[in-house]
């Protein structure tokens, strides 16, 4: 798959710098892959910047601090994974490939640094049921219900052993809850 060249090389590493300048990525290895990639301008010549990803050979999702959304993944031939090890050896592997890049950060939809590097993919059409991003969001959404079943379940058995005078059920429960809720604050926030 060959995409026409409509963004410079100069104007990708320009929006990496602005990028990395202005936002912290929720996973510190994805901005030096991103470092890697805007300094091999080789690889710069095979990235391109899009929010459509149904039928893409390779992608690469990043996500900021300042949005709720997955931390880093890379699809490639149907397989995904969060690890930025793997996506970095396929890219030094690899680097005739192209590489799509997708980035969440706050207020996108608004940023005209963004905006003069996206290029969306025309060659395929797009169905929201091969979006990979719906199916991220249903993961979290997934995380996030049954994360807050056990907190009501936690929460009624706490109540139950406090009802029984059951102390040591009540500080097991208590450990668990509190455990649960520092969880909570690794996933979701």
């Amino acid at each position: 798959m060959i995409v026409k060249q409509a963004v410079s090389l100069h104007e990708k590493k320009e929006f990496l710098q602005y990028f990395l300048n202005h936002y912290t990525l929720k996973k510190k290895e994805a901005a030096w892959l991103l470092h890697y990639v805007m300094t091999h301008h080789k690889l710069l010549e095979k990235v391109h910047f899009t929010d459509y990803f149904a039928n893409l050979p390779k992608l690469i999702i990043i996500s900021t601090n300042c949005v709720h959304t997955t931390p880093f993944k890379f699809y490639k031939n149907n397989r995904v994974t969060p690890s930025v090890e793997k996506a970095f050896h396929d890219i030094r592997s690899n680097p005739h490939e192209e590489i799509f890049i997708g980035l969440f950060f706050k207020d996108k939809e608004h940023s005209k640094e963004y905006s003069a590097v996206l290029e969306n993919h025309w060659g395929s059409v797009h169905h929201i049921e091969d979006h990979p991003v719906i199916e991220v969001f249903a993961e979290m959404v997934l995380e996030k219900a049954y994360y807050e079943k056990q907190m009501i379940w936690l929460k009624e058995a706490i109540d139950e052993a406090l009802d029984h005078r059951d102390g040591q059920r009540f500080h097991e429960l208590s450990k668990r809850l509190a455990l649960l809720e520092a969880q909570e604050i690794s996933i979701f926030q």
